[in-house]
């Protein structure tokens, strides 16, 4: 399956160069290019693309802004949104996470990182710049626990709870089969099933849940 990609960002020089990367790839198609915030929403509802790579800074409207008219709660038909910028600041991170965003990286990650995103993205998986997750996962092992249920509404299984674990400190699909002995396909049923029962839009929402219930701490 050919990904259908949108590159937005606000420097010419920074888009046509994402895009030239992106095009070398097999798989993936850049169907559209925008310069600013209103003009990358207008493009992604028009030409409905399965990722949108995005800029965090643009004119118009910003990264977040964008993301959350895509990809945001309440959204019909999301869009998956990979949010890419200059600069390493917790607050863009989690602007885009609450936002929607399936993934978060640095310009300066790679095209090998820049490929796997966006391939994460396009089948729901999320992927952020390894070092900023790190950051995310010691900031929310050092929250204390929340006073939300401790349960969905249907209660997760004995071996859900081993996935969530995992999940939660940032194994992938193949690493979480791997541990658990478990084919791929399974594990990737698993944290389907996770992200049903938590109404979780991605993995790094379903981390924030085990975090915030007190299933992970350190």
């Amino acid at each position: 399956m050919t990904v259908r990609v949108l590159v937005a960002d606000d420097q010419d020089l920074v888009r046509t160069g994402l895009s030239m990367i992106l095009e070398a790839q097999p798989g993936i198609e850049v169907v559209g290019q925008a310069a600013d915030g209103h003009a990358t929403v207008e493009l992604a509802r028009r030409l409905r693309p399965d990722v949108c790579l995005v800029d965090i800074q643009m004119p118009g409207l910003d990264g977040i802004e964008v993301t959350k008219l895509l990809a945001g709660r309440g959204v019909p038909d999301p869009i998956a949104v990979v949010v890419i910028t200059t600069f390493d600041l917790d607050e863009y991170v989690h602007g885009a996470l609450r936002a929607g965003a399936r993934g978060f990286l640095l310009k300066d990650a790679g095209a090998e990182l820049l490929v796997q995103a966006v391939h994460a993205a396009a089948v729901g998986d999320a992927l952020i710049a390894p070092n900023i997750t790190r950051r995310l996962l010691a900031t929310l092992a050092g929250r204390e626990p929340s006073s939300r249920r401790t349960q969905p509404i249907e209660p997760l299984t004995e071996r859900e709870e081993e996935v969530l674990t995992l999940v939660a400190r940032g194994r992938t699909n193949a690493e979480i089969a791997a541990e658990l002995f478990i084919g791929l396909t399974t594990a990737k049923t698993h944290v389907a099933s996770l992200l049903t029962k938590l109404g979780a839009r991605n993995r790094v929402e379903i981390a924030m849940w085990a975090y915030d219930t007190g299933r992970v701490g350190d």
